[in-house]
């Protein structure tokens, strides 16, 4: 019996046994494995910090810039589409799946760890801190995101990260070195994935104990809790993106924010909101600086910045290809400029807040609290218990990291299965199930052969030749908007001439009359129809391929091109809603229905259409062949190759 899947074969058996092999390795070599893997780690580190420092801070400005130019106000999709998701909506799951379980492991762990182990103040602690949780993350998962939703939406290619190279391999895309592109992707995304695993598994194993629920902190407790979480992911994954994450987004954003509400009155609100705007002011005034530092000028820092900014550096580079995609599958209809500026500053916003919330608060119990500073996972909840109606806030705590944790397996499972399908929509539902069970099989197995380390170790590799891809991605994005800015304002002739005033008296009735859908078939078969069957008739005649395509209420003329995009001109009855303070006007008897009907025009190249009803037929042929011309004028320019040649399905 054949196995129905939509698994494209170069890029998932390649990645399979890859990922097989370690999990292999992990078990019956575990000792060996944790040597190799943190030996390569290290030397990752030693050679090629100053890469990670850069290229993370080129995305910074990249994206900046990107929102301020011209640029920033092309769509995500055609120039008519909507956000598929409100604005509300669409930041929750952002927050679920871009950091919710760091921020809860790390909420108030780093600053007390930045403190004792750099001997330094509160203030600096927290600079530190915010430097790591703001824009540059977003930055890296904005660029990647920004990459595959343009591609995918805008030149409707398949939302995988190897069409964000269409500009430079063309169609080499779908060949050999796309396959290398989602094949590294997916192994990226993989372990970026099993490293928030073993975070959030971690850290509920912590939270279990505090309350008495579990008995101890250990591997076999660990497991147990990502087999659990991980099973309720699958399950929330193959109910689909728009119900289960959706939902358990929301909530979980609310949730979150209650116990940030929670612990923020628990303290000194006053003095917790100066921290806030106390930390905005230094986060800002620091991040040049910080943003290329390497510590070359203090050497006794430098364990320090590769066990923290590299680490993190790495971290988010390896959850872009997974957070990235999910970003762009969720950001159809936004403008860029939109899209930046909602990646960019309102989740670094709240986590500015967050951490001053948090992290603040924490420091003021630091004597307590810096005994538990080799002991991360529990620091959350020590500090909670310092608080009244900790039982309490604890429960909400673990419900916040449980819901964090499935949302990010969720949205995993649903990236791994488009990553491996070539961007395919609607994988089958065994394959959910075959992720969810892998994800389980490697963070259970790494932590197996050297814990949470080992995780971290194969992070971090990989994450290297992902930083220098999205270089490259960001130039060919950059290509790809110089030739969609240049192609969508090329405008049409100044001699073309939409309708005369030849036949205003008709015009004018029309005007006055309510079209129905009747009248406009009518149009359509009795002069749209006649004036594309002459255009055809005479490009016939001179041997070219051209034919009328009939729809319900939708017909077009179609040109055939063997090496480019077919020239389309089509006309479609749209229905629209009358304004009801217009039905009620006494002096407009003609309108009286709720709704009218019109005939607009739609190309291939997904331009905005336009209403042709007051066109005649003679009319109708001219405003068909000025864009003929302008069809053939592109064409006409090599440097349009990219948005004119297509691409092959």
């Amino acid at each position: 019996m054949k196995i129905k899947t939509s698994f494209l074969p170069a890029v998932f058996v390649p990645s399979i046994v890859f990922i097989v092999i370690l999990v292999l390795l992990s078990i019956f070599l575990p000792e060996f494995t944790s040597s190799i893997l943190n030996n390569i780690k290290t030397s990752v580190f030693t050679n090629f910090s100053w890469f990670f420092i850069l290229s993370v801070s080129f995305f910074v400005g990249f994206m900046v810039l990107l929102a301020l130019s011209k640029f920033g106000d092309i769509k995500l999709g055609k120039d008519d589409d909507e956000p598929s998701f409100s604005f509300f909506s669409w930041l929750s799951m952002l927050f679920a799946t871009g950091m919710g379980v760091g921020l809860m492991y790390f909420g108030v762990a780093e600053p007390i760890i930045h403190k004792k182990s750099l001997n330094i103040d509160d203030k600096e602690a927290l600079i530190h801190t915010l430097f790591h949780w703001g824009i540059h993350p977003w930055a890296i998962y904005g660029v990647c995101a920004l990459a595959m939703a343009y591609f995918g939406f805008r030149y409707k290619m398949p939302l995988t990260l190897r069409s964000a190279f269409y500009p430079f391999l063309k169609d080499k895309i779908y060949g050999f070195w796309g396959n290398v592109i989602d094949i590294l992707a997916l192994i990226v995304t993989v372990f970026g994935i099993s490293t928030t695993l073993g975070y959030s598994a971690s850290s509920l194993n912590a939270g279990l104990v505090n309350i008495a629920w579990l008995s101890d902190i250990s591997f076999s407790e660990q497991a147990i809790i990502i087999l659990i979480v991980v099973s309720l992911s699958t399950i929330s994954a193959i109910s689909g993106v728009n119900k289960g994450l959706k939902i358990l987004s929301e909530i979980n954003l609310l949730l979150a924010f209650l116990l940030m509400i929670f612990v923020l009155v628990s303290g000194d609100l006053v003095e917790l909101l100066s921290d806030f705007s106390s930390n905005l002011g230094l986060y800002f005034s620091n991040i040049v600086e910080f943003s290329f530092k390497t510590y070359t000028y203090n050497k006794d820092y430098i364990s320090w910045f590769n066990s923290w900014t590299i680490f993190y550096w790495a971290w988010w580079l390896s959850w872009a290809p997974f957070v990235g995609f999910f970003i762009a599958k969720i950001s159809r209809g936004r403008t860029i400029r939109e899209f930046i500026f909602g990646v960019l500053i309102v989740p670094t916003s709240f986590n500015v807040l967050w951490f001053s919330v948090f992290g603040n608060s924490a420091l003021k119990y630091n004597e307590i609290l810096s005994n538990f500073s080799q002991s991360s996972e529990k620091l959350l909840f020590e500090f909670l218990n310092l608080l009244p109606f900790s039982q309490i806030s604890t429960i909400l705590a673990l419900v916040v990291l449980v819901l964090f944790f499935i949302t990010s397996a969720d949205s995993g499972i649903f990236v791994l299965n488009s990553l491996a399908s070539g961007g395919k929509e609607k994988p089958y539902k065994w394959q959910s199930i075959l992720w969810g069970i892998s994800l389980i099989a490697i963070a259970i197995s790494l932590s197996y052969s050297g814990g949470l380390d080992t995780i971290l170790s194969v992070t971090m590799i990989v994450a290297l030749p992902f930083a220098l891809m999205l270089v490259i991605m960001c130039a060919s994005l950059l290509k790809g908007l110089i030739v969609d800015s240049r192609y969508f304002n090329t405008r049409v002739s100044k001699a073309s001439v939409y309708w005369s005033g030849d036949f205003w008296e008709q015009r004018l009735d029309l005007i006055l009359k309510q079209s129905q859908i009747k009248d406009m078939q009518e149009f359509l078969n009795e002069l749209v129809k006649p004036a594309m069957q002459k255009i055809c008739d005479k490009l016939s005649e001179r041997g070219l391929k051209a034919l009328i395509k009939e729809e319900k209420n939708k017909i077009s003329l179609v040109i055939k091109k063997d090496l480019s995009k077919d020239f389309i001109y089509g006309v479609k009855i749209e229905k629209h809603e009358v304004n009801k303070t217009l039905l009620d006007d006494e002096n407009l008897p003609n309108l009286s229905k709720e709704f009218e009907y019109r005939p607009i025009t739609f190309f291939g190249d997904d331009r905005l259409g336009y209403d042709i009803k007051y066109l005649n037929e003679k009319e109708i042929i001219v405003d068909i062949l000025k864009h003929y011309e302008r069809y053939l004028n592109l064409l006409d320019d090599s440097s349009n190759e990219i948005f004119t040649m297509g691409y092959r399905k």
